[in-house]
């Protein structure tokens, strides 16, 4: 498999391959070599319909039966190769060669590549486009840089303040606690802060201990898995209570999050109705709708269990057995290879939900969680000493 861009004879031309033919788009503007010229660039794909846009001029290549996934196991490379062994030759149309100019924005999945000298992993031949200390992101919130002889300073709008332009006016004298986050509040011109696992109160100066999680909305938890390295994944298994009067939301979330392409085992609410959703490897949705249950957002406590048997999927709602499933009688693809992370209630705070699920889950949850469970451990997930933010006691009036 592999995903390529290319500049050939003047076009751009996206090709990509997820295992059973190659697709080839190409831009109808010819881009004129001056050098002064920036241009903007997004190409990708949505299983294996393609799409590649040129200062706003898109290019799309309306999917046809075949493979969606898109399996690679090697580095991403930004200008070329390290060799050429590495370039399949239908990647490109001619011999293989660098790219000469300059490149920035990288963006892959929602999370920006860092073109500096230290993130990398590797390089050769590359220096800096812009020549001096002003880059086009050292002025942060559309802060003016200018070149001084000690360096560079940033001239900032008028919200924002400090040496690059990083740090709201709302939040620079505020009284957030320990590791809270100050959320700037522009049309109120204040903040809020978002309280740190552990601790509650206006500005996350209350230490709390809970054993039921409350999700207030822009809440998450992520619990990483100390035994990971240990699982039979090919034998999953979660299991938690839950409680809502909500008809949307995302419960939990087994996997990185990443890229659409992580293996994730996810349980949460649609319509009202419990839904679960399950990718070893192919995406495949398994959507859960049963008539006896069309509600799970009563306020009353309900037990779930997830589980996994290579491909065959089970789930128990109450204790009752409402689904069960073989995703795919082929064997394909057989383990839950979900990385030994676990979100609950959602994501990293500025992580959309419908944009990390691609709009499996409609939005955050927002109820209580205990009882959480995985595998056939004998002991519950003590969620207090995971990470996360805004979750709250919810041991009262239970």
């Amino acid at each position: 498999d592999f995903l390529c861009i290319s500049l050939v004879n003047g076009f751009l031309q996206l090709r990509y391959n997820l295992g059973d033919k190659t697709v080839i788009l190409q831009t109808f503007q010819k881009i004129q070599a001056n050098g002064n010229t920036w241009h903007s660039l997004k190409a990708g794909r949505a299983g294996n319909e393609g799409y590649l846009d040129l200062d706003g001029i898109n290019v799309t290549q309306k999917a046809s039966p075949g493979m969606n996934a898109l399996d690679t196991h090697t580095d991403f490379f930004v200008g070329g190769v390290s060799s050429l062994d590495l370039v399949n030759s239908m990647a490109v149309e001619n011999e293989p060669m660098g790219f000469t100019g300059c490149i920035r924005e990288i963006v892959i999945n929602n999370r920006e590549l860092k073109l500096t000298v230290t993130d990398p992993k590797d390089g050769a031949n590359v220096g800096d486009c812009d020549g001096t200390v002003c880059g086009y992101t050292v002025c942060k919130n559309n802060g003016t840089c200018q070149v001084e002889n000690s360096g560079f300073s940033c001239s900032c709008p008028q919200e924002w303040i400090g040496s690059t332009c990083e740090q709201s006016i709302h939040c620079s004298q505020n009284r957030c606690g320990s590791q809270a986050l100050c959320i700037p509040q522009p049309t109120s011109f204040s903040y809020i802060c978002a309280c740190a696992l552990g601790w509650s109160g206006k500005y996350c100066d209350s230490k709390i201990k809970f054993f039921i999680a409350k999700f207030v909305g822009n809440s998450y938890i992520k619990y990483t898995d100390p035994y990971y390295g240990k699982r039979d994944l090919q034998y999953s298994r979660i299991s938690l209570n839950f409680t809502t009067d909500q008809t949307e939301g995302l419960i939990a979330w087994m996997g990185k999050g990443e890229d659409e392409d992580n293996d994730f085992l996810a349980i949460g609410l649609a319509n009202g109705t419990l839904k679960i959703v399950i990718n070893l490897g192919e995406r495949i949705s398994v959507p859960l709708i049963h008539s006896k249950y069309s509600t799970c957002c009563d306020e009353r406590w309900h037990f779930v269990t997830v589980v996994q048997n290579q491909t065959c999927i089970k789930v128990y709602l109450d204790e009752e057995l409402i689904l069960f499933e073989d995703i795919d009688p082929q064997r394909k693809y057989t383990a839950l290879n979900y990385g030994g992370i676990c979100y609950f209630g959602g994501f990293e705070i500025g992580r959309k939900v419908n944009i990390v699920t691609t709009g499996l889950f409609q939005k955050e949850f927002i109820g209580k969680i205990k009882d959480v469970v995985l595998f056939q451990d004998s002991k519950k997930i003590q969620l207090m000493k995971a990470e996360g933010y805004n979750v709250y006691n919810g041991n009262q009036g239970n």
